[in-house]
């Protein structure tokens, strides 16, 4: 992947969406020698990655590098201590990249000053490459900055770029926790197959295999979500009568509404 920047690709925090982006950004062509990782204490497996690839990596920002793109991948929690120390990398060219939920450009900005920045919000396929990420650009990002944050968050999945930053809120609730959605279903599928006589295991090896299969279908398929699930419901039949609690006017259609609803809310009290 030719990914052309005015300095180096800095990576803060290399954990396990740090990593995974790193290890994507290899695997892709980036070549190791214009990547920066800047951590503490990166994992073994996180190591060995950056020794074999002659990634260099530094426990804390070094003096003189200007960073093409500075991609942030640290805990929110921790943003206010990482940051200030990451001012002196930012030079008129850099345009920073944000993985932190919950923190605005606006934070990012009182810490770095004005520049050219991203929020991203990826989610943790990310790190099988089958993630999905959202992301807002400010206004000072131009368009060959876009293409070059467009194309080291692609590793990870398709990205989808939204027309204001309050639109990562909702992006947020939806992708950003959605594959916890999407486990709990699992979960309470098995349950429910438990309950109908099903040995627990049997019910979970049942339930795991069916979602993860029917996730692949809908990746695969040009299909629409609601043609599949058509193709799958004959008239009268086991799959109706299913449909017919899960779709009633108190079924999943509203409950989901009540979940992303309180998911955005709180990602919009976690940016302050």
């Amino acid at each position: 992947m030719g990914v052309e920047t005015a300095g180096p690709v800095v990576l803060v925090g290399a954990g396990n969406m740090g990593g995974a982006m790193l290890a994507g950004w290899l695997k892709s062509g980036v070549p190791g020698a214009t990547v920066l990782v800047i951590d503490p204490g990166p994992s073994p497996a996180m190591q060995k990655l950056i020794a074999d690839n002659g990634v260099r990596h530094e426990t804390a920002a070094p003096a003189g590098v200007a960073a093409g793109v500075l991609f942030v991948a640290v805990k929110p929690q921790v943003m206010d201590i990482v940051l200030p120390p990451l001012k002196g990398l930012v030079g008129p060219e850099t345009v920073v990249v944000s993985v932190a939920a919950g923190k605005t450009l606006g934070n990012l900005e009182a810490h770095l000053g004005q520049a050219a920045m991203v929020r991203a919000m990826p989610n943790t396929p990310a790190m099988i490459g089958r993630g999905v990420t959202g992301a807002f650009a400010n206004g000072r990002v131009s368009a060959d900055q876009r293409e070059q944050v467009h194309a080291l968050l692609k590793v990870s999945g398709p990205v989808e770029w939204v027309e204001s930053e309050a639109d990562i809120d909702a992006v947020t609730a939806l992708s950003g926790s959605g594959p916890a959605y999407v486990f709990y279903l699992v979960e309470c599928m098995a349950e429910a197959g438990r309950k109908a006589g099903l040995q627990a295991d049997l019910a979970m090896r049942l339930a795991r295999e069916t979602v993860s299969g029917a996730g692949e279908l809908l990746h695969q398929s040009p299909d629409d979500a609601s043609k599949l699930r058509q193709n799958v419901t004959s008239p009268g039949g086991t799959t109706a009568a299913a449909l017919a609690v899960l779709m009633d006017k108190d079924g999943m259609q509203p409950l989901f509404d009540r979940a992303i609803a309180a998911a955005r809310k709180r990602a919009e009290e976690l940016a302050g």
